[in-house]
């Protein structure tokens, strides 16, 4: 059964983490990807992490390259763009991550691929924008969600900002802004026949995930601070350490849940005064106190008998293995090209008619390019020339 995009064809000149991550949504769809990229530059989306065959450690096995297929150019090169023009004629959509303006020295640009396909859709992710006064900036995740607004009211008083684990700006509004984006221009494309360029800024998006303090600071003008609200610590819901040096959750805004979690505690007086108190430093220390009085796994078992919003933070192989993850199918097993099985993170949509199908581990730079050729037309002599010149470095 084929996933929900079959039929859609997507040309993918992306590196790094948004693009790639991106593409390899789309194709865990259904969508069929090529993915085109520099057979000489490094490329972080191919190794890391590398995955590696125990039987011949130089294969390795990329995750974002999952169901996709891939060749190498080098796009300095004028014949490896007239291949690009060969194939742009076939595909429905093309993403690129590069700086504004270096697509057009390639004459790969939107402007130049709509005179050959004018329904093609093209869509550009990048840190600032094509129009920003910052376009020509480099810049990673910390520095877009720095320019957001966002680390100005998250972490702690005393000591500032703080990282997290795993790249928002680049996915949450990088990768998942350019699928929304990409697959809006196709049903807009089926109405009207027209394809266009979709501008992604890392950074717009992530300012747009000032969604509330935002909405409410354009309105009084009163700048949120770090632990100054409900949500970043200026309540009780917070993250809280066990005797056992292991963390709990809790998020139980609404009264009913902060009165079962006051009750779970044995500190029922604590309900008058809300998730919020007038003293939240003090009450906030009487509860760290307390959460540190049991270990993690007294406290599940107290909380079981609780409606309160409280989970326990769970390490990377706890969550991979809990069965909520198992239920729900978020790990799933690969089958390698050369034997064996391998692990990967599953997409988290679930399609009742359309069903993901996982068929393509991933594949090294450079995999499908004779292959791709060959549909082209272009005779092995051919190749073996363009090889020989560099065509694919």
């Amino acid at each position: 059964m084929s996933g929900p995009l079959a039929g859609l064809k997507i040309l993918d000149f992306t590196t790094l983490l948004p693009g790639p991550f991106a593409t390899m949504n789309l194709a865990d769809m259904g969508a069929d990807v090529l993915r085109v990229i520099s057979g000489s530059r490094p490329d972080m989306a191919s190794f890391a992490p590398p995955f590696l065959n125990d039987t011949d450690i130089s294969f390795t096995v990329p995750f974002m390259q999952r169901g996709k297929r891939s060749m190498t150019l080098n796009l300095k090169e004028s014949r490896a763009v007239s291949i690009i023009h060969q194939l742009i004629s076939d595909y429905d959509i093309v993403v690129e991550q590069f700086r504004p303006g270096v697509m057009a020295k390639f004459g790969l640009d939107y402007e130049s691929l709509k005179d050959l396909n004018p329904a093609i859709i093209y869509c550009s992710i990048t840190g600032y924008g094509q129009d920003s006064p910052l376009k020509g900036k480099a810049g990673h995740d910390i520095n877009y969600l720095a320019r957001s607004g966002i680390m100005s009211y998250s972490g702690r008083k005393a000591s500032g900002p703080s990282l997290m684990g795993m790249q928002i700006a680049d996915i949450a509004s990088g990768s998942y802004n350019a699928i929304i984006g990409i697959l809006a221009a196709v049903v807009s494309r089926d109405a009207t026949g027209e394809g266009q360029h979709i501008d992604i800024s890392m950074t717009d998006g992530a300012i747009a995930f000032n969604a509330m303090v935002g909405g409410a600071y354009l309105v009084d003008n009163l700048e949120p601070e770090r632990e100054g609200f409900f949500l970043n610590g200026g309540s009780l819901y917070d993250f809280y350490e066990t005797g056992d040096g292991k963390y709990l959750s809790f998020g139980g805004l609404e009264p009913q849940f902060f009165a079962a979690f006051c009750q779970a505690i044995g500190r029922p007086d604590l309900m008058a005064g809300g998730v919020a108190p007038q003293n939240i430093d003090e009450v906030k220390e009487d509860v760290r106190n307390i959460m540190r009085s049991k270990t993690m796994d007294e406290w599940l078992s107290i909380f079981e008998n609780y409606d309160a919003c409280v989970e326990p933070v769970l390490s990377l192989s706890e969550a991979l293995n809990d069965p909520h993850t198992k239920k729900r199918n978020l790990v799933v097993e690969i089958d390698l090209p050369w034997g064996g099985k391998m692990k990967q993170l599953a997409n988290p949509i679930k399609f009742s008619g359309t069903p993901q199908e996982y068929k393509k581990p991933g594949v090294p730079a450079g995999t499908h390019t004779r292959e791709i050729l060959d549909e082209l037309g272009y005779a092995d002599a051919e190749t073996d020339e363009f090889e020989k010149e560099g065509l694919f470095n």
